[in-house]
């Protein structure tokens, strides 16, 4: 033994000797614990349960270790299993325990089940303290003489348990013990507990071990008084480095709770502390109360039984229910489940309802319509309803009731005395309705509103496997698309099966979409007193059929039946017929129709019984079938009358929502029979105006047929797709048609929206605004001045030219009645088509006018009217330009001068760019139509011009369109009568512009105001085709035909204009250029220019005769002095030559018009006090005042007399 008193130094000669670093000491961890265990009792359900559902799936024995061990499986806490489900029911592994030492003991709820040990009463248990150190060979005995108790619990304590080791380390250790019991007549003790702890503690470790005495031993009073002895089996070391020692501390005695609670079904979980922070939540998967099932069947049908692995009540093949209930199982059958709800007194309502007050033969019919197999969505099959909850708070009875009737679609109904329920199952109808058994009111329809009508169902249900709520969405695309998406929440009420679940929400949409019509009548006592809700019956409405279909019976046998009228019977067709009669007992048969004579109805097979004299009778076949509706309420309004409402009955639902089959067409009436097309199509086109637009619209119109309600009008323009559209009118319009072929098929729909079989078909040919509008009419002309006259004519009659067409006024230079609007060139600015009268310069020859609609085309025929002017005597033309004289040899920007004549030289110009339709921005109110929005940059377009469009892709129509808006130099729109979402590329056609401007200026010497008369003559040609372009003239081929053009049709889009530009200077810059035809203007210098233009690519222009005529008018002045002041008293010559100063100076020719000089003005001299021998001479300068001034010398022989004179100076032309 190492003397504790000797210190032990390590490291001294660390400085003198480095050795190696002696290694860490191993400590064990501390892994003993003293241990709490809880255990808990959980109510699981009121009534005896069938049990926890694994073990009874696999048909385990309630008791068995096995079924309890499967149990666990079932127990959830917090959640997890406490078993997985992949263990060994007889010898589970404990790596699939996910909890360890959890003692479970359940209860399944009968009336004489034990109570569950371990829970000790309420109280303070009885604790002896021991306090002895246990060591082997020497236990330690204490004694027990209470014979109340039920168990004893025996805690040890390790004050330490661990191995230390002289290097440091420090390990666990292991101390084996056992617990016995000696009762009293016992021979020897006997073992209880045996228990190896392993493990290390530093500190106080306590465990207690809880045994329970032998109850049989106790009930025989053998028991008392028990030793309970506590052994050390492991040797006890003197190793001072090993520290196990024990002791026995305290002996506790046990009174168990002795609570058996019978009939409720309950477990008793013990949980080990260690394992969670709080007591944990517990779930419970179990199979739920026994309920009855039916008994066995009548005529030996069979007796029902529980399939154990679904719940579902298997019926056998023909079982008849004979009113007797059997013995009580566990089943998911939620009729059976709402039965035992109602009768059961401990937790239903079985206080206030029995077995009598019940129509047991409802339950079970609906039982067995609850428990059918079907598609469960995955490929297998399970009962069509089924019930799983769990109900753990008290309910209002009526809210209770009818959520677990409406697990299986059904609705309670209390009627004469006891209760039934009321399936939505395949039902044939049991009561027959007409006009002859309802009151005079009739039937009264009404549907639910569009908005209420959802068309997405969510689902929630219970997910058996996730253990949460789970959702199932149920979708109606074919509802989506008319209404869209309106979506409605549902709890699944006892549903934990997802095809469940779907079936549900389907069943729900189904009936918002088709069972939306509720039919409301009177009828009386005989008819009202058999009827009860949920029951089908059959309708037949004249009113709705369109035929009468049901009556009274006259007399009948049981195979004819003579019926009270023959109205509409003759127009029985249609295969399937059948007769339908109530009978004396209220109840309803169908038979085969053989034949029907007059108003005897013969049936191929006999009635069980004559139908009475007055029933009701009802006739259907193929063509006309009678409604179904299934009755929601019977309400007796006065002891006689009853009224009735009942919901569309459709008995296809149940395969459409579990199988997905299609609904059949259901023909209920005749108005729904196809019907025949219309017939006398014809079609008329038009101009109209829309929101101050002319717009070509075609109108199909047709007779109306009977009974139908809308029209379906196909259609299509020039062989391409048809197009469909549906009306109400028995007309149809188009707007902005194009000239082109469209063909019309024109079918009926009736009442059912049903197409009738063929169509009326129609082809039209259509002009759209191809055609050219009226001739202008009652042109006249009155003079205003002499340089200007007006011309008026009717307004325009046609809509195109109202609204957005033009007026054009062109002159020709010829008098001789061959002017024509092609050989003529625009007078002023084309004019608003509303227009009626212009003033336009006053020339000699012939005023022709056209109107243009908005499409571009101009009148066919010309009107004018030719003025002749005299020849003017007090002029004096100082220039007549004829450029025609030089073969046009100004300066020439795009034109040609070829063949006598003056021409565009490309008459044709192409941008390109992109473009977007907007179908968004409609032309107007009610009228289709959209904005082209073209992209092309530089595209120096501006308001009005009228170009052509071709779109090489997209699906906008190629045509000339008008310019409508410019919002910048890089876009421009126009619009469209077509309505399209689209985009592409595009090339417009635009006619060029060409310039001439002539060789010479005109340089007056001065200012003066100058008269012009413009000289013009131009004819137009179609390019390659006209003659004009071999023979420029043309005139002679062009007098051979009618219309004044030999080679066909007449090239009028095309202009040339004459422009004069100003200046006052004798150099420097012009004026701008400004169109003229006759009119006076001040200037020095005058420069003249054509401009030639084509809005036609497909067209040029000849300019034949180009030039002006200037001259001055003759202008007299008298009298005026120097200062431009006027004197009405002669003026005085004075002693000397006198110069008199013009107020305005005449023009008297330069060197290039006329020659210097050559129109000076005349002077006339008066001299008032002339005497005898008086004379005068003038002179005018000849130098820069010619034509401003002259000068008079008054002599007497040689010397200058002072005489009184006036003169009179008479020229041309005014200077300033």
């Amino acid at each position: 033994m190492m003397d504790k008193n000797k210190k032990i130094i390590r490291g001294a000669f660390l400085n003198l000797f480095r050795g190696p670093k002696p290694p860490k000491p191993i400590i064990t961890p501390d892994t003993l614990n003293s241990k709490q265990f809880a255990s808990l009792q959980d109510l699981i359900s009121e009534g005896e349960i069938e049990g926890f559902a694994t073990p009874s799936k696999a048909s385990l024995t309630q008791g068995t270790t096995a079924y309890n061990n499967a149990a666990l499986k079932d127990v959830f806490l917090d959640n997890t299993q406490v078993l997985d489900s992949s263990a060994d029911n007889n010898n589970p592994e404990t790596s699939k325990f996910n909890f360890q030492n959890v003692v479970f003991t359940p209860r399944f709820g009968t009336s004489n089940q034990t109570h569950i040990p371990g829970i000790q009463e309420q109280g303070t248990p009885q604790n002896f303290p021991v306090g002895v150190k246990v060591v082997s060979g020497s236990p330690v005995t204490r004694s027990i003489t209470n014979t109340a108790i039920d168990a004893f619990k025996v805690t040890i304590t390790f004050p330490v348990l661990q191995q230390n080791t002289r290097a440091g380390n420090i390990y666990g250790a292991s101390v084996k013990l056992e617990i016995l019991t000696k009762y009293d007549g016992d021979a020897d003790f006997t073992r209880e507990i045996f228990d190896d702890i392993q493990g290390r503690s530093a500190d106080v470790y306590q465990k207690e071990y809880r045994v329970s005495l032998d109850r049989a031993k106790i009930t025989a009073g053998t028991a008392f008084p028990v030793e309970v002895r506590v052994n050390r089996i492991t040797a006890s070391d003197t190793d001072e480095l090993l520290q196990d020692e024990f002791f026995f501390t305290t002996l506790t005695e046990i009174v168990d709770d002795k609570q058996t609670y019978p009939d409720c079904a309950y477990a008793q979980i013990r949980i080990d502390s260690e394992q969670f922070n709080s007591i944990p939540s517990r779930a419970y998967r179990i199979r739920g109360i026994k309920v009855r099932i039916p008994g066995a069947g009548a005529s030996n049908s069979g007796t029902p039984t529980i399939d154990l692995q679904t719940g579902r009540v298997v019926y056998p093949s023909g079982y008849i229910f004979n009113g007797t209930m059997g013995a009580a199982q566990w089943c998911s059958c939620p009729s059976l489940i709402l039965l035992d709800l109602l009768t059961t007194e401990r937790y239903g309502f079985g206080t206030h309802i029995k077995d009598a007050d019940l129509d047991l033969f409802s339950f079970v019919a609906a039982s067995k319509y609850s428990n059918e197999l079907v598609d469960d969505g995955a490929g297998g099959q399970e009962p069509r309803f089924s019930c799983n909850v769990n109900i753990q708070s008290s309910s209002e009875a009526f809210k209770l009731i009818n959520e677990l009737a409406g697990v299986m679609r059904c609705f309670p109904i209390w009627s004469e005395g006891s209760v039934n329920i009321s399936q939505d199952r395949p039902t044939d109808p049991s009561y027959l309705f007409s006009l002859a058994n309802v009151g005079e009111g009739g039937f009264s329809y009404s549907g639910s509103s569009l908005k209420q009508r959802n068309t997405v169902i969510n689902v929630s249900y219970f997910n058996m496997d996730s253990r949460e709520i789970d959702y199932e969405v149920v979708e109606d695309t074919a509802a989506q698309a008319k209404l869209g998406i309106i979506k409605k929440d549902i709890k699944a009420f006892a549903c934990t099966s997802r095809g469940q679940a779907q079936r549900l929400g389907k069943a729900i949409l189904f009936s918002q979409q088709n069972e939306t019509e509720v039919v409301t009548f009177t009828t009386s006592i005989e008819s009202g007193a058999i009827v009860r809700p949920g029951s089908v019956i059959a309708i037949n409405d004249p009113v709705r059929a369109s035929k009468r279909r049901s009556g009274r019976i006259k007399s009948a046998t049981t195979t004819a039946i003579t019926v009270d009228n023959v109205k509409d019977l003759d127009s029985f067709t249609g295969t399937s017929k059948k007769c339908s009669v109530i009978l004396p007992d209220g109840s309803l048969e169908t038979r085969d129709i053989s034949t029907i004579s007059s108003n005897v109805i013969n049936v191929s097979s006999a009635f069980s019984v004559a139908p009475n004299s007055n029933s009701i009778w009802l006739i259907e076949s193929s063509d006309l079938e009678s409604q179904t509706f299934r009755v929601i309420t019977v309400e007796e309004k006065d002891g006689i009358n009853f009224t009735i409402t009942a919901l569309t009955y459709i008995d296809a639902k149940y395969n459409n929502i579990e199988q997905g089959i299609s609904l059949p067409q259901r023909s209920i009436s005749l108005l729904n029979a196809p019907k025949i097309p219309p017939k006398n199509l014809k079609a008329v086109e038009r101009i109209v105006v829309i929101n101050a637009l002319a717009v070509s619209k075609l109108t199909l119109s047709w007779k109306p047929e009977t009974g139908v309600v809308q029209y379906l009008v196909q259609y299509r323009f020039n062989k391409a797709n048809w197009s469909n559209e549906v009306v109400v009118r028995p007309d149809f319009e188009i707007l902005g048609t194009e000239a082109g072929e469209y063909e019309f098929k024109v079918f009926s729909y009736n009442s059912g929206l049903k197409l009738s079989s063929t169509s009326s078909d129609l082809t039209f040919f259509s002009k759209g605004k191809s055609e050219p509008p009226s001739d202008v009419e009652n042109l006249t002309l009155e003079p205003i001045t002499n340089k200007f006259v007006r011309l008026r004519w009717d307004k325009a009659i046609d809509a195109d030219v109202l609204h957005g067409g033009r007026v054009y006024v062109r002159h020709s230079n010829k008098t001789d009645g061959t002017g024509s609007f092609q050989n003529s060139v625009d007078l002023v600015t084309a004019l608003a088509g509303n227009t009626t009268e212009a003033i336009v310069p006053n020339l000699e020859g012939e005023y022709i006018l056209k109107f243009q609609d908005d499409n571009g085309n101009f009148s066919t025929g010309e009107t004018s009217i030719i003025v002749d002017l005299p020849d003017l005597i007090d002029t004096q033309t100082i220039l007549e330009q004829k450029e025609e004289d030089n073969n046009f040899n100004g300066t020439k920007i795009n034109t040609t001068f070829a063949n006598s004549a003056l021409k565009l030289t490309d008459p044709a110009a192409t941008i390109t760019g992109t473009y977007v339709q907007d179908n968004a921005n409609p032309v107007g109110s009610g009228v289709e139509g959209s904005t082209i929005t073209c992209t092309i940059n530089s595209h120096g377009l501006s308001v009005g011009e009228r170009l052509r469009f071709n779109f090489n892709s997209g699906l906008s129509v190629s045509k000339d369109y008008v310019i409508a808006s410019v919002p910048n130099a890089n876009t421009f729109t126009v619009t469209s009568l077509q309505s399209k979402n689209t985009s592409g590329n595009v090339t417009v056609d635009r006619g060029k512009r060409g310039l001439y401007e002539f060789a010479s200026v005109i340089d007056l010497g001065a200012v003066f105001s100058l008269d012009l008369k413009r000289r013009m003559q131009a004819v137009g040609f179609n390019i390659g085709t006209d003659i004009e372009t071999i023979i420029p003239t043309g005139s002679f081929w062009d007098d051979y035909a009618t219309d004044g053009n030999f080679d066909g049709g007449a090239a009028d889009d095309v202009n040339c204009q004459v422009q004069v530009a100003t200046s006052q200077a004798a150099s420097g810059s012009f004026s701008s250029y400004n169109n003229f035809a006759n009119g006076n203007y001040k200037g020095r210098r005058f420069k003249f220019r054509l401009i030639l233009e084509t809005g036609n690519i497909g067209q040029n222009i000849n300019v034949q005769q180009a030039g002006f005529t200037a001259l001055f008018q003759s202008r007299t002045e008298q009298n005026y002095q120097v200062g431009n002041s006027t004197s009405s008293a002669p003026q005085q010559s004075g002693t000397s030559a006198k110069t008199v100063t013009f107020a305005s100076p005449f023009f008297v020719g330069t060197s290039d018009l006329g020659g210097l000089r050559a129109f000076m003005p005349s002077i006339g001299i008066t001299i008032e006090d002339a005497q005898s021998g008086d004379f005068f001479t003038i002179s005018q300068p000849t130098d820069s005042n010619a034509g401003k001034q002259f000068t008079i010398s008054i002599k007497n022989g040689s010397s200058f007399v002072d005489r009184s004179f006036t003169f009179s100076a008479v020229g041309y032309g005014k200077g300033v």
